[in-house]
């Protein structure tokens, strides 16, 4: 049961994205409703369950670990899991354990993080002004992930801010974000917004990356990268700053090709793809048998049913938003940031 995980088109399983929570201290706007139901905590894996599930997966070849939510540091006990993982990198095992987080806990779990073995964190920021920001997170307040974000850096973690492109919305402070990460040395992927939940707020947010791209390129002189890691992102480089910017474009074009992740959701679904509904239940036939091998081959046969490609396209709807492809039901909270 060690043999390395490889799905039908010949692609190795090596990254693993957990989400330990679906519940969130903000509510941005293209991930979630304002006035969410929230799973009762039965419903949830146990820290002991993600564990194990986590491990099973690091047996199969699994490199890479990153925990998502909701926002992972609202979860209770979430740094003894932080924890317990690092094992896995002090085996060898695991190449890297990290999160995507909203920053807002980042001030107080900076340093347990850095003791546990994450080496960087990926920040969510869309803007750097402060009213802009209340209505994007409705809830959230911009000094406190500022306060966040630096507190991650003193603590040695490597800070990538990810902005997803909002049009209408974070457009004038393109330039701004570009120059803000330079000067605070922060690493910057831009991403697309998906048709995922609520598809009248998808269509009126999306602005497309190649666009973002070419008013880059009027201030800067722009080189397109060759290197690849490992996850979605296609990479440039702007001369002026040194700077490398990721475009994450699951929408103008698409990075199936290479995928070599899965998403695991805090209820134990599977999602072979982020852009499809199907999935597999893992936490039945974990709660159901103590057998890791039983676990495993449930894993395999999840892994034998990735598809191909994802399915998102905002241009596959009737004018009267009648859903007929390309929209995936559940909010991005769902399966994990």
């Amino acid at each position: 049961m060690t043999a390395p995980l490889i799905d039908p088109f010949a692609r190795a399983i090596r990254y693993l994205r957990v989400s330990v929570t679906d519940r969130c201290d903000f509510r941005c706007t293209y991930c979630m409703a304002e006035h969410m139901t929230f799973l009762p905590k039965a419903d949830l894996l146990t820290l002991e369950e993600l564990d194990r599930l986590c491990s099973a997966f690091i047996g199969m070849g699994l490199r890479k670990l990153r925990i998502t939510g909701g926002e992972p540091l609202v979860r209770r006990g979430i740094i003894g899991f932080f924890q317990a993982m690092s094992r896995h990198l002090d085996s060898g095992a695991l190449e890297e354990l990290t999160l995507t987080t909203n920053g807002s806990q980042l001030a107080r779990f900076a340093d347990d993080l850095a003791a546990a073995g994450v080496r960087r964190v990926n920040v969510s920021l869309d803007t750097l002004d402060a009213e802009k920001f209340a209505q994007i997170t409705r809830w959230g307040r911009l000094p406190q992930v500022l306060d966040g974000i630096r507190a991650a850096k003193a603590a040695g973690l490597r800070v990538k801010i990810n902005t997803v492109a909002l049009k209408d919305v974070n457009e004038d402070e393109l330039f701004r974000l570009v120059e803000w990460c330079a000067e605070e040395d922060h690493d910057l992927t831009f991403i697309e917004v998906m048709p995922m939940g609520d598809l009248a707020d998808r269509l009126g947010q999306f602005w497309s990356l190649a666009d973002l791209r070419a008013r880059l390129a009027t201030r800067y002189h722009l080189t397109d990268l060759l290197e690849r890691s490992g996850g979605p992102a296609r990479y440039l480089r702007i001369s002026e700053t040194g700077q490398k910017i990721g475009l994450i474009t699951p929408l103008s074009h698409n990075f199936c090709e290479s995928c070599n992740r899965v998403r695991l959701t805090c209820t134990g679904e599977l999602f072979p793809c982020l852009g499809q509904e199907e999935a597999s239940d893992l936490r039945g036939v974990l709660r159901a048998s103590p057998d890791d091998a039983v676990l495993q081959q449930a894993i395999r046969d999840a892994i034998a049913r990735k598809p191909k490609g994802h399915d998102f396209d905002y241009g596959r709807q009737q004018e009267d938003g009648q859903k007929i492809g390309g929209q995936m039901r559940r909010y991005m909270s769902h399966t994990g940031g």
